[in-house]
């Protein structure tokens, strides 16, 4: 049992990963599970947002407020981000104007225009990153995504008629609830609710263990968008494969970015580790309901990057002692 537990811990990530899959699974072909799984799913409508704000909150009650301001690598990280929107863009605006060619890269595009994942705190603090500088990151890409997306996209959909304005505040609305809420609650708690804080801070990996959760929830969504999607296998294959490009590019310019600010975890995953369930939204909302599998298989890539920092991570420490 020890085994398993320390097995568990170190593993947690893909862990969630195969689980999330193997339960989907599970409810969806096996045939007396079938009727059980139609009614689970709005329930997990209802929990998946909780575990978020659960591990937000954890995570930002250990945040140092005063010490959240801009650095230099955030400049930097938005520079590249922009440049490759705006790359990604003049494609499909010149040979991937319609058809599969299309959504392909609407797919990507998905991936790359949404903000950092709210989460990308937990994996800095796990790697011995900054969270502070992060977090505020975390603001910094939530408000480049709100002017990216109402700009871009109408570009892209111009069929949707889609208005700066309201885009802008859609889009800032569901930051203020995925980031400002619960980053709102971390600090009253921080600095009203000392015990309730103090309770939180010695237990350093809950939100990493909440997260990982909510990571078994998310899996298990993103492979029945995926089971029911309507697009031809090789298609799928496509997005699948350039999302895995565009994650490995990612981190790995982020930590090439990081590298001259000594910021080499921060910038790496404020880069790399993207608000899939955003993307997901958005893309749904606003380009093909296919695109939406761009940023599906994406959240699979990034956990399985994150698998692997977290394990080397963890296997320098034990030989520095």
């Amino acid at each position: 049992m020890k085994r398993l537990i320390t097995f568990l811990k170190n593993w947690t990530l893909p862990v969630a990963i195969a689980m999330g899959t193997l339960i989907y699974l599970l409810f969806a072909y096996v045939p007396c599970l079938d009727e059980a799984g139609d009614r689970l799913f709005p329930v997990l409508d209802f929990i998946f947002p909780s575990l978020v704000f659960l591990v937000l909150f954890t995570t930002f009650c250990k945040v140092d407020f005063h010490k959240m301001r801009p650095v230099k690598w955030h400049l930097w990280v938005v520079v590249f981000q922009v440049v490759l929107v705006g790359i990604v863009t003049a494609i499909m605006l010149t040979v991937a104007k319609d058809g599969e060619h299309k959504v392909l890269w609407e797919g990507v595009l998905a991936c790359i225009i949404c903000p950092t994942a709210a989460a990308a705190a937990v994996v800095t603090s796990k790697l011995g990153g900054d969270i502070n500088t992060m977090t505020t990151y975390n603001l910094i890409s939530g408000l480049v995504a709100a002017l990216l997306i109402p700009t871009i996209f109408p570009l892209i959909e111009k069929a949707e008629g889609m208005s700066f304005l309201s885009a802008f505040l859609t889009i800032l609305y569901k930051v203020f609830l995925v980031l400002i809420v619960p980053l709102g609650c971390g600090w009253f708690v921080r600095h009203h609710v000392l015990r309730l804080q103090q309770y939180i801070v010695r237990r350093p990996n809950l939100s990493f263990y909440l997260w990982g959760v909510s990571l078994m929830v998310t899996t298990g969504m993103t492979v029945r968008n995926i089971v029911h999607s309507d697009a031809s296998l090789s298609l799928l294959l496509l997005i699948a494969l350039l999302s895995l490009m565009i994650c490995l590019v990612q981190f790995a310019v982020g930590r090439f970015i990081g590298r001259f600010f000594s910021s080499t975890v921060n910038a790496g995953q404020a880069l790399g580790q993207k608000n899939t369930a955003f993307a997901i939204w958005v893309a749904g909302m606003y380009l093909n309901p296919v695109a939406t599998v761009g940023p599906g298989c994406y959240v699979l890539w990034q956990n399985i990057v994150n698998s692997v920092e977290i394990w080397h991570h963890r296997v320098s420490r034990k030989e520095s002692v």
